[in-house]
């Protein structure tokens, strides 16, 4: 027998960071030093979900939802794995389980898959957003580089074909790899029969029904209405039909000063709309940390965006040509107008769960129609899962992808994987804002010691370089232990960068860690090193 001494994360041998224990694996003279890791890796994922142990813990009704493995029989119309929603969570849960050697059919109401996130929401909105930031430098920023037009004009006509090439050549994408992993692919609404059984109303007018030993919900969510705001997809639009504009508002109001609401406010703000953001709140973006956010409202305040926040939008009327708001003080007081050509809500999203049967088969759910589920995504009722928008978490495409690979392992007997304190969140205006782990507040609220570091871009070699060095970086971490709890990038590119920290958080890395990881020069992401720096010592660059 040989010792393998392992650290994790990785770290220089007379430099250690304090929180960073050793562990000691024992393995023959024939295994390999790869062997570790996988067995650490296993380690970690049986261990992720202990948070959640209490969750139904004494209930007798989940005794029966125990992880089963099966064998795909050609001769049976009986499915292991019955997914019912083709979004994100779903057809990535669908893949999975194929790629297990599970029988699996997925079940899709729109006719194309992807959902919300591919047809109309995170695709369609980065093609926009991408193709109004080159419209806006063009325009305001390639004559600084020595680039001179002598006219710059928007086609959008132009602008939304290009987004509509995408989003279907990526739904087509994904039909592609149902045929490649063997997945069953039914168009149509799907309601439950039983817990085992769901009736599908198709597309081509028929009904069908589809039985599977394992049936997972993946609906998704939608649009959050507003009392008194009906949503007419011309005038009064969603995030749907804000992606669809057939010509550029003069005066646009975003109610709602979320990620949907800036994102979209900044594609027509760049068009040419004069954009005003209403909040009920106090504040826009209310989960990310509070020093980001002020930078972030005041980088998208430059940029001609006005904020009407603590206000209440009181009704909408749409008799004229127009659209007039009625406002006041979400304190109460004295009542105002605003009128607008277009008005998006975007006041959240809601659990999408309508016409699916639950209270037919006893699906229990909380007061916000999200449907409650155990450590192993299993709902009270045996048989039945819920990933996604669906449940409690993040209404997030990458966290609904997450709970769909993990479900599918349970389900095939094996461990899942999936922590929802680090799934990374991204604002995608310019400068980005992405952020993963604990924002400031909620460190003091915890009542932890910690450091603080910060470098901002306008001290990053790459942002000078190419003049775009609006930003910051800004670490957490405990301070006797070192360890990151937090990390917030405003920056171009900040959901690109965000990565590095996501899996520092996940391996429970100091801040030091990343402090002595050579980064390439020059790039956007020393950046992160040199906030690094600044956590546990001082940086170099400022």
């Amino acid at each position: 027998m040989f010792h393998i001494l392992v650290h994790s994360p990785l770290y220089i041998a007379d430099s250690k960071p304090k929180h960073q224990k050793e562990r000691i694996f024992q393995f023959s003279t024939q295994s390999y030093p790869e062997m570790a890791m996988a067995s650490i890796s296993r380690r970690k994922a049986t261990t992720v979900f202990s948070s959640w142990r209490h969750l139904y813990s004494n209930s007798s009704k989940y005794s029966s939802i125990v992880s089963r493995s099966y064998s795909v029989s050609s001769g049976s119309d009986e499915n292991d794995v019955v997914v019912v929603g083709g979004g994100p969570g779903g057809y990535v849960a669908a893949i999975k389980a194929a790629q297990l050697g599970l029988k699996t059919t997925c079940i899709e109401k729109r006719g194309a898959l992807g959902g919300t996130c591919l047809n109309v929401g995170c695709i369609p909105s980065k093609a926009l957003l991408h193709s109004s930031h080159m419209y806006h430098e063009a325009k305001h920023s390639f004559a600084s580089h020595g680039v001179k037009l002598s006219s710059v004009e928007v086609n959008l006509p132009a602008m939304m074909a290009q987004k509509d090439k995408a989003v279907g050549n990526l739904t087509k994408g994904i039909e592609g790899l149902f045929k490649k992993n063997k997945v069953t692919y039914v168009k149509g609404y799907g309601k439950f029969l039983s817990p085992s059984e769901v009736s599908v109303d198709t597309l081509e007018g028929g009904n069908t029904v589809v039985k599977g030993k394992n049936i997972i919900i993946a609906t998704g969510s939608d649009v959050k209405g507003l009392p008194g705001i009906i949503i007419d997809e011309k005038r009064i639009v969603s995030s749907t039909g804000a992606l669809s504009l057939s010509e550029v508002p003069k005066k646009l109001v975003v109610i709602g000063a979320g990620y949907i609401g800036l994102e979209m406010g900044s594609v027509w703000g760049r068009l040419g709309s004069e954009v005003t953001v209403v909040e009920f709140a106090a504040d826009i973006v209310p989960t990310m940390d509070g020093e980001v956010r002020k930078q972030f409202q005041r980088s998208l305040e430059k940029q001609k965006m006005k904020f009407m926040l603590n206000t209440k939008v009181v009704s909408v009327d749409t008799a004229g040509n127009g659209v007039k708001l009625t406002l006041e003080p979400a304190a109460g007081g004295d009542q105002t107008t605003l009128e607008a050509d277009v008005v998006l809500v975007s006041a959240g999203r809601v659990p999408f769960t309508a016409g699916l049967g639950l209270d037919k088969i006893g699906v229990e759910t909380d007061k916000a129609g999200r449907i409650l589920v155990n450590h192993r995504f299993g709902t009270n009722v045996p048989g039945v899962y819920a990933i996604g928008d669906v449940i409690p978490g993040p209404m997030l495409a990458h966290k609904a992808e997450e709970d769909g690979v993990a479900c599918v392992e349970y389900i095939a007997g094996k461990e899942g994987h999936v922590d929802y304190d680090m799934v990374p969140g991204v604002v995608y205006t310019h400068p980005e804002v992405a952020s993963v782990g604990k924002t400031e507040e909620q460190v003091k609220a915890l009542g932890v010691d910690y450091r603080v570091g910060k470098f901002p871009f306008l001290a990053n070699s790459r942002a000078k370089a190419i003049d775009d060095a609006e930003g910051v970086v800004k670490i957490l971490a405990e301070k006797e232990t070192d360890k990151i709890l937090g990390v917030h990038i405003m920056s171009p590119n900040a959901g690109e960068l965000i990565h590095e920290a996501v899996l520092a958080l996940h391996y429970g890395a100091s801040s030091e860690d990343i402090a002595r990881t050579c980064h390439a020069h020059p790039t956007m992401s020393e950046a992160l090193k040199e906030a690094a720096m600044a956590t546990y010592d001082k940086p170099i660059h400022i």
